[in-house]
């Protein structure tokens, strides 16, 4: 297993798409730093890029890398190998290499220059939101064997998850003005982990007030310690399960 992660980790690092990624990460990040007048107003412009910028990067490069490796995998399901043991590899391989891309694009800048708490969670929800796109690029890409479709779902997701959410919580929010549904609105955050890690992040960076009401119900709730561990609990949930769901089809699915 640890062979097959070695591999799939130095073939990816060795990927033109990963230097420019990290590279691009790398550019970002000092630039935003550099054009604001203090860290916190740096960390709210860096915190946009992020969300859109990772989650894209992770799920279309992991889609793509899965159905390129398709005759690597049929090579390894002809061995006395797992296949569990295979697709966590894959898994492991991929988060590793995208979380190195990004710690060393995103992580060097902020730990420098933003060293403090904020910065700190900024990184953390970083790597989780990585891992969860990869989580769902493996999900989408065991769905089909069509590879455009596969990367048209993997597109979807991102699509979804970064921009049409807000956009349909915002209809609602709307259309149910009337109504107190203040509090339901953290049952539906936690549907999306890029929202989720948006206002763990908000809430150190204290901008809550900002979000009126909404905010300071979103502050009783995840600005409290037990808060803060639900909220990482649920963005691990986001991993987990979509790579068990994928791990459940590749184990049934005929290569």
């Amino acid at each position: 297993m640890n062979r097959i992660i070695k591999f799939v980790v130095l073939d990816i690092l060795r990927n033109k798409i990963v230097l420019v990624y990290t590279l691009l990460l790398s550019v970002l990040s000092w630039s935003v730093f550099g054009l604001e007048d203090n860290s916190s107003k740096g960390l709210l412009t860096l915190l946009n890029i992020i969300l859109l910028t990772v989650p894209l990067v992770s799920v279309i490069f992991s889609t793509i890398y899965v159905y390129n490796s398709s005759e690597f995998i049929e090579l390894l399901l002809s061995q006395p190998i797992r296949r569990r043991k295979i697709w966590r590899s894959i898994f492991y391989g991929l988060v590793f290499s995208l979380l190195l891309s990004f710690l060393v694009g995103s992580g060097i800048p902020v730990l420098v220059l933003a060293p403090d708490s904020v910065g700190l969670m900024m990184m953390i929800v970083g790597c989780i939101i990585t891992a969860v796109f990869v989580a769902l690029a493996m999900l989408a890409s065991i769905l089909t064997r069509d590879k455009a479709k596969g990367i048209g779902i993997s597109i979807m997701l991102w699509l979804f998850y970064a921009l049409l959410f807000d956009g349909l919580v915002l209809f609602l929010l709307f259309q149910l003005a009337d109504y107190p549904i203040e509090k339901a609105m953290v049952a539906i955050t936690v549907l999306n982990p890029i929202d989720l890690g948006r206002i763990l992040i908000l809430l150190h960076l204290d901008v809550s007030a900002m979000m009126g009401y909404t905010g300071a119900i979103f502050k009783d709730f995840f600005g409290t310690t037990g808060g803060i561990f639900a909220a990482f609990a649920i963005l691990l949930l986001w991993v987990i399960i979509p790579f068990w769901l994928s791990m459940r089809r590749f184990r049934r699915k005929d290569m």
